[in-house]
C-alpha cells in the first residue's frame, strides 16, 4: 500500500537541465528544469498529496504528449507515479532523459518536453503553482517562441517547491 502522505527524502539527486532556445522551443533563458531522482516513492494518490500539501494545484495524471510543447505561462511538475519512459526534453536538439517512478521533474515556463517511448504501465501526476492551473499548451514554431520569451521571462519564481514546500530544488537553482 502506498503511503498517502510520502516524506520525501531530505536531499532527492537534483540534475540541472539547460537547454537554450531550441528549434521553435524557447526554454527559460534563466531557469534549468530539474529532474529529482528518486525524489518520492511515486503513486499517483502519493503524488497528488505530495503536491497539493506543498501549494500546487490544478492536479492531473495521464501521461507527457507525443510532440513537442511548452507553457508559456506556467511552471510545471511531472512527478512520475508509475513505469519509466525516455522524454525529451528543451527541444528537438535538448537531451533525452530515462524517467522512472519515484522520479520528478520541475519544468520553468517555456521548458519544451516530449515522450518519446514509455513502457505500458508509465503514468504521470502534473501540477501548477497557484494562479497557473490553466496551462497554455503551445506546439513548437520559432515565431511564437521568440514572442512568448517576455511572459516566460516575467512569470515569478513560485512561492513553493512542489516536492519540499519552503525549501528544496527550486529555490537551490531557481535564482
Amino acid at each position: 500500500m502506498t503511503d498517502p502522505h510520502p516524506t520525501p527524502p531530505a536531499e532527492p539527486r537534483v540534475e540541472p537541465i539547460r537547454t537554450p532556445f531550441n528549434n521553435g522551443i524557447p526554454n527559460h533563458p534563466r531557469w534549468p528544469a530539474l529532474a529529482c531522482r528518486g525524489a518520492t516513492g511515486g503513486g499517483v494518490d502519493a503524488l497528488r498529496t505530495l503536491f497539493a500539501e506543498n501549494g500546487w494545484s490544478g492536479i492531473w495524471d495521464w501521461s507527457v504528449y507525443d510532440f513537442h510543447h511548452y507553457h508559456p505561462v506556467n511552471h510545471e511538475v511531472l512527478g512520475v507515479a508509475a513505469g519509466t519512459a525516455t522524454l525529451h526534453l528543451g527541444g528537438p536538439d535538448g537531451p533525452q532523459v530515462e524517467v522512472t517512478s519515484g522520479d520528478v521533474l520541475i519544468l520553468p515556463a517555456g521548458f519544451g518536453h516530449k515522450r518519446i517511448a514509455a513502457s505500458d504501465d508509465f503514468r504521470v501526476v502534473g501540477a501548477y503553482p497557484p494562479g497557473q492551473e490553466s496551462p497554455e499548451i503551445v506546439r513548437a514554431d520559432d515565431e511564437t517562441a521568440r514572442a512568448a520569451l517576455p511572459r516566460i521571462e516575467a512569470l515569478p519564481r513560485p512561492d513553493t517547491d512542489p516536492i519540499h514546500g519552503d525549501g528544496g530544488p527550486i529555490f537551490e537553482h531557481w535564482t
